[in-house]
């Protein structure tokens, strides 16, 4: 076979109706390199914080390696199930392999003891508020994908946790034409970084997303200052530019906002110049509205500042929870240090975020109703994910011992809290016409963005 359709090898993945476990990659991995011994070579590439093993898969011989890496967030699941699908048909189909032109580096779990703390919510129901309810997210400098090393201006880290320094050590030996940091979106539509300019790609990366029944994501860009290439397609983010952002919007030091590091591309690309870095975001949920350009009768200025008024009650209110019950918190936990550090930082961001829509001369056209609707539901959910660790943290703390001398008063704000999440998924839900997207569509997207940019490599880059 001298040449494959993408679309003939999408049609194989599986209907996944869950996502798996760490225990169960894990297990996968192992199985498939006992099953194809000659192909398949499973490596422990590090350890995590708490000891749990980070295996890599490494499969074919191709000229240049493309090196993927699944849970870079660990409430992000969709990578490793794409990494789940792509080893097994790599191992099983010589012809694949050939036709893909590269040597494949896979991790299916870089952060296996934060995807632990997220499998409450694995095999569903999928809704926002189970989401919400068994989210976990580290804080900045506790992401695998923000702790690699940096120096700039004031900010100085060279910490690297553990799963990060495991990642560090594959791009250090493999030195891959190809990463692919395999990230996702709660709420909203599909969209796309990537390192450089490449308007050969823009389209297939469009079309993959489209072709699933997944809408673009066409509302606020995640970043105020993400630089936008195409619909739907930017630049990939720095450090430096968040640095710059908040120095130019906030008054203080950005280093102790920021805190931790930079990301797998900056720290790649200063290995490997030529490389090119991607990153597909697709969400769990969406609304059709996220992609609705049909000019709404709100002001875009308006738009973002209702965003950050919503933003600032809801931190508002789980700061005045956190005070209440601060001296009853014995635990230290990874829940309790995310929610802290999120409450810690988050002033300075919404002030930031404040002060660039007061000023900034883009924002003075009318707002799309994607835009309306990203500033006014999105901003909703993913403040409801905090209220879920806020709760969950409680419930830790009271679970640690069983005469809890502040049990009351601990019930009391976690009751509070709830009844607050679920005002908020009640008008949240209210409001939407909420779609829940079939796990093996999303595999779908991200599987047809790597195979499109493993072409894409192959014909641009004959030469190297």
């Amino acid at each position: 076979m001298k040449r494959r359709k993408i679309a003939e090898i999408i049609c194989e993945i599986p209907y996944y109706q869950y996502f798996l476990t760490v225990e169960e990659l894990d297990r996968s991995s192992r199985v498939l390199a006992r099953e194809y011994p000659s192909v398949v070579r499973l490596e422990e590439i590090g350890r995590s914080q708490e000891g749990r093993p980070i295996y890599a898969l490494h499969i074919g011989e191709g000229p240049r390696t493309a090196f993927l890496f699944a849970t870079p967030h660990p409430n992000e699941p969709i990578g490793a199930m794409l990494v789940e699908f792509l080893s097994q048909k790599l191992a099983q189909d010589r012809e694949f392999r050939e036709w893909s032109g590269f040597k494949w580096v896979l991790v299916k779990c870089s952060d296996p003891d934060g995807t632990r703390l997220n499998e409450g919510w694995f095999r569903g129901p999928f809704t926002p508020l189970n989401y919400a309810r068994h989210f976990y997210r580290p804080p900045h400098h506790q992401q695998v994908e923000w702790t690699f090393p940096v120096h700039y201006k004031t900010l100085h880290f060279d910490s690297p946790l553990p799963e990060t320094r495991a990642l560090m050590r594959v791009i250090q030996e493999e030195k891959p034409l190809f990463i692919y940091s395999l990230h996702n979106a709660g709420f909203g539509g599909a969209y796309f970084y990537v390192t450089e300019p490449c308007e050969p790609l823009y389209g297939p990366l469009r079309a993959g997303a489209v072709s699933q029944g997944i809408p673009l994501h066409l509302g606020e860009p995640e970043m105020p200052y993400a630089v936008k290439l195409s619909d739907a397609i930017y630049l990939m983010p720095r450090i430096q530019d968040s640095y710059d952002y908040l120095a130019r919007h906030s008054h203080k030091d950005p280093a102790e906002v920021l805190r931790g590091g930079t990301s797998s591309a900056d720290y790649a690309l200063s290995l490997v110049p030529d490389a090119f870095v991607l990153v597909c975001e697709v969400p769990y949920f969406y609304d059709p509205r996220i992609e609705d350009l049909n000019l709404s009768d709100v002001e875009r200025r308006q738009a973002v500042l209702h965003s950050v008024e919503l933003s600032e009650g809801m931190y508002w209110f789980l700061s005045q929870a956190l005070e209440r019950i601060r001296n009853h918190l014995t635990v230290r936990s990874r829940l309790r240090e995310a929610v802290e550090e999120f409450l810690r930082t988050m002033p300075e961001h919404l002030k930031a975020k404040r002060r660039w829509a007061e000023s900034a001369p883009e924002l003075s056209s009318p707002a799309t109703v994607s835009q309306v609707f990203d500033s006014r539901q999105l901003t909703r959910f993913y403040g409801m994910l905090l209220y879920g660790m806020f709760i969950r943290m409680v419930e830790e703390e009271l679970s640690s011992r069983s005469a809890h001398p502040g049990r009351g008063e601990l019930e009391e704000v976690r009751d509070r809290v709830e009844e607050e999440l679920l005002r908020h998924n009640e008008i949240f839900m209210s409001q939407l016409d909420l779609r829940v997207i079939p796990i093996r569509n999303l595999v779908a997207v991200q599987l047809t963005a790597a195979l499109a940019v493993a072409k894409y490599l192959q014909s641009e880059r004959k030469g190297e």
